[in-house]
């Protein structure tokens, strides 16, 4: 009995752990509410800190002025690029996102990491 218990503390403990995907972010005047994958509001976030530009269901990308800064769920910041090396965020999907720079694509990942260039020109 006592190592079932044991079994099922660690069960929820594992499940409170895991990463909360996000699902949606709803932006006011004022305020971007971040929603999880069971509705339920995991963060709030002051506009004045920007604006969110792109999101999956890991990370958001919040721009503020020449500066684009990623966060998880939870608000924790993950990373901060600078607007002139990454150019215009296109998208963002899984644990990456895409920009556009001149004539050139990028994928990044949302720890700052450079994945992948090619040619915007077909």
């Amino acid at each position: 009995m006592k190592g079932i218990l044991i079994i099922l503390t660690m069960l929820m403990a594992f499940t409170s752990i895991q990463a909360q995907k996000i699902s949606h972010i709803e932006s006011t005047s004022s305020w971007h509410y971040v929603y999880d994958e069971k509705g339920k509001k995991v963060n709030t976030i002051s506009t004045s800190q920007g604006e969110v530009v792109a999101y999956s269901e890991s990370f958001y990308i919040i721009k503020h002025g020449s500066w684009y800064y990623t966060f998880n769920a939870k608000g924790k910041k993950l990373h901060t690029f600078s607007v002139s090396n990454v150019g215009e965020i296109l998208s963002a999907a899984g644990d990456t996102f895409t920009s556009r720079k001149g004539n050139w694509i990028y994928t990044w990942d949302k720890n700052g990491k450079k994945i992948a260039t090619r040619s915007a020109l077909h």
